[in-house]
């Protein structure tokens, strides 16, 4: 059932006075989605930023997606602790405003280096979203509830990968390459001033934990040494992994290296990218009903054999199949790993209520790292053929199903039971 911050114990006085439901999810999920943009919305540009910093190869263009991973992972460590000290809001509008410096250094940027710089500034600052959106959330429900929401903020998070791409090759029309940044640093404004409009605190007093080392590592240590915490983390992390390796490589694969489509890039990411928002409504839809574990375990046993046949046909047809093909398989791995993300992030999160910062704070510098690390790797493997796209799918897909396992002692499909929503008292 979901709940409210004044529902929960101590804060019978405290109404809600923040946004409804839709608007609410709305708002979450455009400051999560601040991500997606800064990652698909200048892949565009790729050519133009290597013709106008004499870049050679195009695989070292990968670094600006991947810089920005790297902010955006070790950040998060530090903004849940923050959070759970001083609150919600006042550590998000910190966030922005790092963002926002950030695109202002990247529309200035004279050199590669500057702007693989800039980038690293705006994952610092786009960290914040990410760790405090899932708090937040975690803060105002629970259980599948919690999922719910999760299903519907991942769902506008994925709209944007269908429309960012876009954005960047109409801006390119228009301009240069630092259009781009000004659009990201516009929409940071946006948000900042709605979510300071309209978002109160969520965090409720009770729960407040002072901003000490010790009180962070026993945080951290809670969320590590809780078995479906870490597991679930680990399986996102991994999965998301496929994510990134698909987003490493798009460029690559659909425009510079393989099959060269030049405007109509954006069209063939839209429609991956849709193939996603599509399971995130579904998973929204079913969740309530049929329960987090059966979706994402369901989920990813599916991408496990969408995966292996994916790789089959890409052998087939010697690393380069058809490009309608390519998009019709990868859409359907993407499909199925969404029923899984929304998910697994919400289990990962539904044992550590008291924590909530904390724990979404290192469950993102973990997950964010894994799974920049494995698209590194799957994207750096670029040989002119999908061969190593494939082979990466199967192989994170594997892992995931193997983490899963272990997590669940072998017991898939509803195992685990339920998780008590919050703990007698807050930790310490």
């Amino acid at each position: 059932m979901a709940m409210s911050v004044a529902s929960r114990p101590g804060s019978a006085t405290t109404a809600w006075t923040g946004p409804g439901f839709a608007e609410f999810v709305a708002l979450t999920a455009l400051v999560m989605g601040l991500t997606a943009v800064t990652i698909d919305s200048f892949l565009p540009a790729f050519p133009a930023i290597q013709a106008d910093f004499a870049i050679g190869g195009p695989n070292r263009l990968q670094y600006l997606v991947y810089v920005y991973m790297l902010g955006f992972g070790v950040a998060q460590l530090a903004y849940g602790p923050v959070s759970d000290g001083l609150g919600r809001r006042a550590t998000m509008m910190a966030g922005f405003a790092i963002y926002l410096a950030g695109s202002v250094l990247a529309m200035l940027a004279q050199s590669f280096e500057v702007l693989l710089l800039a980038r690293a500034i705006q994952g610092v600052g786009g960290a914040a979203g990410r760790v405090l959106a899932v708090a937040i959330v975690r803060d105002r429900y629970e259980g599948r509830d919690m999922a719910r929401v999760m299903s519907f903020c991942m769902m506008v998070f994925l709209i944007v990968p269908i429309v960012a791409p876009t954005m960047g090759g109409l801006l390119l029309l228009v301009g240069s390459w630092r259009l781009i940044f000004g659009a990201m640093l516009a929409l940071c404004v946006v948000l900042l001033a709605w979510f300071g409009w309209r978002m109160p605190e969520t965090l409720h007093p009770a729960f407040r934990r002072p901003l000490r080392a010790g009180t962070v590592a026993s945080g951290i240590a809670a969320t590590v040494t809780t078995r479906a915490s870490f597991g679930y983390a680990t399986a996102l992390g991994l999965l998301t992994g496929c994510i990134m390796a698909y987003v490493g490589s798009a460029q690559a694969v659909f425009d510079t290296g393989l099959y060269h489509l030049g405007p109509y890039f954006p069209v063939a990411f839209g429609l991956i990218a849709g193939a996603m928002g599509v399971a995130t409504l579904v998973n929204a839809r079913l969740v309530r009903r049929l329960g987090m574990r059966r979706l994402s375990h369901g989920g990813t046993i599916g991408l496990c054999a969408m995966a292996a046949l994916q790789l089959a046909v890409i052998l087939a047809f010697g690393g380069r199949p058809p490009l309608p093909v390519l998009i019709l398989t990868l859409g359907l791995c993407q499909f199925l790993l969404s029923f899984a993300l929304p998910n697994f992030n919400a289990l990962a999160m539904e044992p550590l209520a008291a924590i909530a910062g904390t724990a979404s704070s290192f469950i993102g510098f973990y997950t964010t790292l894994l799974a920049a690390f494995c698209g590194l790797l799957v994207g750096q493997s670029f040989d002119g053929t999908v061969i190593p796209l494939g082979i990466g799918y199967l192989v994170l897909g594997l892992a995931t199903l193997a983490v899963v396992l272990v997590t669940e002692r072998g017991r898939l499909f509803g195992a685990g039971g339920p998780v008590p929503a919050r703990p007698d008292r807050p930790a310490a």
